[in-house]
């Protein structure tokens, strides 16, 4: 205020008057994984990919994924942000133009696969098998080696049998649950003392099932939960994620939600890890 304004500049000169206050969103990629609430409607989800048209799809905690435009109406942590699409991930200095793949590996370009070796890599199930493709599948193709599913590893003797490993014909198995004295362990040990134990390697991880190789972070769980054994573990795990878990396509429909949480390596327990590079090693060598 002076002496020749008594009143002070006029409040409405501000051309920025009516932004004052006011909370201005912030531009902010949506990675994978990110959780945001959609101010019209209220709907909250994690991001799950972007589709094409510049649309974010987003899934919620029962499963449900919704898509919406890119751009404004968000909130991240009760703050308003304009959702942009993620820049591609640089290669790490040093390596420049070579991408990852998603077992961490440099990525080999758009090769050709190489013709199939006499080696396999045998799974327990067909959940496993799609597991291991889609963080090892790239590896897997350029060395030209085949996983294929055992349905359990009971008949993995007479399977053996029939396929007559030998060293330009090795075989890697992986064994859910091969803990000390359990069935898996006894199986693995007379496979090791058999007429192929040379070219026969089973190696495992800990787990009940290889659901529980996904971090359980990934899924919204701080931790796995413990099911009797009174109670199928699939159909269990499902009802403590308050899923369908009626039937087998409720049990598939739940683990393709899982699966999609998993882009690269890092989404899975170094306990698996491990074993599968293992593998590969062996039937490669």
């Amino acid at each position: 205020m002076t002496w020749d304004d008594p009143y002070g500049s006029d409040v409405l000169a501000d051309k920025n008057w009516r932004r004052r206050g006011v909370v201005q969103p912030v531009p902010t990629p949506a990675e994978r994984d990110l959780v945001v609430e959609v101010v019209d409607g209220g709907f909250v989800g994690a991001v799950v990919g972007i589709a094409e048209g510049g649309l974010v799809q987003l899934e919620d905690r029962r499963g449900k994924v919704r898509v919406f435009p890119l751009g404004h109406g968000f909130l991240v942590d009760g703050r308003p942000v304009v959702l942009t699409k993620p820049e591609p991930k640089a290669a790490p200095s040093g390596v420049a133009g070579r991408a990852r793949s998603a077992s961490g590996s440099f990525h080999a370009g758009d090769v050709k696969a190489r013709v199939a070796r006499g080696s396999r890599i045998f799974v327990e199930g067909r959940h496993d098998a799609e597991l291991v493709e889609k963080v090892w599948g790239h590896d897997l193709r350029v060395e030209g080696v085949v996983v294929e599913y055992l349905e359990g590893v009971d008949n993995l003797e007479e399977l053996l049998a029939e396929f007559r490993p030998e060293p330009s014909r090795r075989v890697g198995v992986l064994v859910d649950h091969l803990v000390k004295g359990s069935k898996e362990s006894r199986i693995a040990e007379a496979v090791a003392r058999g007429p192929y134990g040379r070219d026969v390697l089973v190696v495992g991880h800990p787990f009940v099932d290889i659901w529980q190789a996904v971090k359980p972070e990934r899924v919204g769980l701080q931790k796995w939960p413990e099911i009797p054994r009174s109670i199928q573990w699939k159909k269990g795990i499902a009802q403590a994620l308050r899923q369908p878990h009626e039937n087998q396509e409720d049990i598939a429909r739940l683990w393709q939600r899982i699966l999609g949480r998993v882009r690269t390596y890092a989404d899975l327990e170094p306990a698996l890890l491990g074993r599968v590079e293992q593998l590969i090693d062996f039937v490669t060598a």
